[in-house]
């Protein structure tokens, strides 16, 4: 099997746990957001440093940690990854799942916009009519609903922003993870005292409960180390391509699974989403194509020279 069909595997199925993940944080609707958030981050810690620690990269987190500016850039991020995932939680316990399947569906557009203002890359015009088009998604969204989509929106965002700090760091993603949630333990350790000392925690015994927020750990770890072994494996274009089966199967449990509303505003918004990203996925792969031809087109001379 080859390395590309690996990480087309691997990042298959970090989409489909993603994607179905909300299944799991449903049934945890009786537990505080905040508690799930706790057990979400130290479980998933757990695994991350056994897996570093196989791989003999544990002391790598040292040198993560140690270094003034890595140390700022960490921290930043560790805040925005535990917003965005108490977010997700709450907004799924609280049947708004379609907002979380719609904010994963603009976020890869949001980054884009994020990477031409921050770091001046280079928009096509097809790029930016498909940030335009998101941009109408929303308003319309907004008009239909009477309020804007603001989990979308801020999940989006908060995303886009973690991907910019990620784009700083230099070190691999499970080593940057793990230091995240590191950093953030101790904060966490605190919430699952509080939740104990009220005896309002829910972990402990044998109960679904406690299945439920040790199964936590590894739904977060999981998918983000197939991701990680995929990107090293896939073009960009294909990962943001495979990227979209999260939201869509988000989008299948809010409507199908949860019976959550769904306007004719949100097909509307989904629609020119969907058009969108069609748009700028086909961009993508222009490029993409464009970049290798003189690659391609060099090696074939090189060939022919010799």
């Amino acid at each position: 099997m080859s390395d590309a069909t690996k990480g087309l595997i691997a990042m298959i199925g970090a989409c489909i746990i993603w994607g179905l993940s909300p299944i799991a944080f449903r049934a945890m609707t009786g537990i505080p957001p905040l508690e799930v958030l706790a057990h979400r981050g130290i479980w998933s810690l757990v695994i991350f440093a056994v897996v570093l620690l196989l791989q003999g990269r544990i002391f790598e987190l040292w040198t993560a940690l140690t270094h003034r500016q890595n140390l700022l850039l960490i921290s930043t991020a560790a805040c925005l990854i535990m917003g965005g995932w108490w977010l997700f939680i709450w907004a799924v316990q609280t049947g708004k799942t379609t907002q979380t399947a719609l904010g994963f569906y603009i976020f890869p557009l949001v980054a884009v916009l994020f990477g031409r203002v921050i770091f001046g890359e280079r928009l096509s015009p097809l790029r930016w009519a498909a940030v335009a088009m998101v941009g109408l998604a929303a308003l319309l969204l907004t008009y239909g609903a009477g309020t804007a989509p603001w989990i979308a929106l801020i999940l989006a965002t908060n995303f886009a922003l973690y991907g910019v700090i990620k784009k700083r760091l230099d070190m691999g993603p499970v080593v940057s993870v793990t230091a995240e949630v590191l950093i953030m333990a101790p904060v966490l350790v605190l919430i699952l005292w509080q939740s104990s000392h009220n005896s309002a925690g829910h972990f402990g015994g044998w109960n679904s409960d406690t299945a439920l927020l040790i199964f936590a750990g590894p739904l977060t770890a999981i998918p983000l180390i197939l991701f990680s072994y995929a990107t090293r494996r896939l073009t960009m274009t294909s990962t943001g391509l495979i990227s979209y089966i999260n939201p869509t199967l988000q989008f299948f449990c809010a409507v199908a699974l949860f019976m959550e509303p769904f306007t004719t505003w949100h097909g509307v918004a989904f629609a020119l989403i969907w058009a969108a990203l069609a748009l700028y996925s086909w961009a993508s792969y222009g490029a993409e194509n464009a970049a290798t031809r003189p690659a391609s087109a060099a090696s074939a001379s090189g060939t022919r020279s010799r």
